[in-house]
């Protein structure tokens, strides 16, 4: 897997935004990216230290339109905190 492949977008929410003001950044990511590999990419792209990854799975779901059925794309959700004194603006970064 290659280094530009690992972090695919930011997750913006309002949940996400109170978590920057702590540190913790949120970024969807390649769902065979364990956490060891997405912090040595995201250490890499953003010259930044990185404190915890968190990793979350999500399936997909069923989406009913009409008679017709589909199902929505499964994602991971990775939680990247950053040590005390770091700082990242996404918005500029990307």
């Amino acid at each position: 897997m290659h280094i530009t492949n690992v972090i695919k977008k930011p997750l913006l929410s309002e949940k996400t935004y109170v978590g920057q003001q702590n540190g913790a950044y949120t970024f969807i990511v390649d769902k065979k990216a364990n956490k060891t590999y997405i912090k040595k990419t995201f250490e890499e792209v953003f010259q930044v230290k990185v404190k915890d990854v968190r990793t979350m799975n999500y399936d997909g779901k069923e989406k009913r339109v009409g008679k017709y059925i589909g199902k929505k794309t499964s994602f991971k959700k990775a939680i990247i905190v950053l040590k005390e004194g770091e700082k990242l603006d996404i918005l500029s970064d990307l």
